[in-house]
């Protein structure tokens, strides 16, 4: 009788197990796909398009303020402060980014702008670019 107990309980304990491992099977499954719909996936954030006026061209950090006009040769640039507006107007490398898709020198003011989860700011030739391009997250 006690040889009958025991083989059951190592049953009971044999399905529990087998039941664990299971569940512990289909979570490890569903992860990818979970995972797909995170933007975050993978270790890639998205960018977010930011308006020019929101960036410092000369620091390349995006605020939550509109920046300083500067005009320069007909077109607005835009700096945090009286030391940006001056670098702007005297620095023409200043005023150029590189479209990091294609590679391409872009005007800061004819650039399509993108900030990622660490604030960088990103200048595109294109919406298209922005879109394709994923930074990858820093890890701490």
């Amino acid at each position: 009788m006690i040889h009958l107990i025991t083989t059951s309980n190592h049953r009971k304990k044999v399905k529990i197990m087998k039941t664990f491992i299971l569940a512990l099977i289909l979570a490890v499954i569903s992860i990818p796909a979970m995972a797909q719909d995170l933007p975050h996936s993978h270790g890639l954030m998205p960018l977010k398009q930011v308006e020019a006026p929101y960036i410092c061209m000369v620091t390349n950090k995006a605020f939550d303020r509109e920046q300083i006009p500067v005009l320069v040769d007909g077109k607005t640039y835009y700096g945090c402060c009286a030391g940006c507006e001056a670098r702007l107007k005297e620095d023409a490398s200043i005023r150029a980014g590189v479209d990091p898709v294609s590679g391409n020198t872009v005007d800061k003011t004819e650039a399509v702008v993108g900030v990622d989860a660490n604030n960088g700011v990103y200048y595109f030739e294109n919406v298209e670019n922005l879109h394709a391009f994923k930074p990858k997250m820093d890890t701490p």
